[in-house]
């Protein structure tokens, strides 16, 4: 399956389903199932974004500032800023996440991503360890930083 095909991709524990992907929409809306665990910390100066929780429990870093968010809360990223998130829940959790103007975040998960059947809405099972090296030159590429820990 190509990922012009789909509207829904799988990368490192996070099943995305774009909801709106059309650049001269200015934004992109993403829904979000993230196995527990999942997140990674990351910066890009090109795009805002924000996320809503639907469900379930997530740690959210924002700079220098952590804090627990639960259904029904909002969460806002200032343009350029390091941050994550990661569901420290038992299931896996979903969210809402708006990213403007969006074309670094449409074009980074249809290419890194794993295109899936569109409508999936169940975790894969993982096949592997996540591959970092393509990773972040996916994430170069497109202007988006990861932030990893040292060994």
């Amino acid at each position: 399956m190509s990922a012009a095909q789909t509207d829904t991709y799988y990368l490192a524990g996070i099943l995305l389903r774009f909801l709106v992907r059309d650049p001269g929409a200015g934004y992109c809306l993403v829904e979000a199932l993230v196995a527990p665990g999942a997140g990674l910390p990351n910066r890009h100066p090109a795009d805002d974004e924000a996320f809503y929780v639907l469900e379930g429990t997530f740690e959210f870093g924002v700079g220098s500032e952590t804090r627990t968010a639960k259904r029904g809360d909002f969460v806002r990223v200032p343009n350029g800023e390091v941050h994550t998130f990661r569901n420290i829940g038992q299931e896996p959790g979903r969210l809402l996440v708006m990213n403007s103007p969006g074309t670094l975040h449409v074009n980074f998960f249809s290419q890194a991503g794993e295109p899936m059947p569109s409508g999936t809405w169940e975790l894969p099972s993982p096949s592997g360890p996540t591959d970092v090296a393509r990773l972040l030159e996916v994430g170069r590429q497109n202007g988006m930083e990861f932030i990893l820990a040292q060994p």
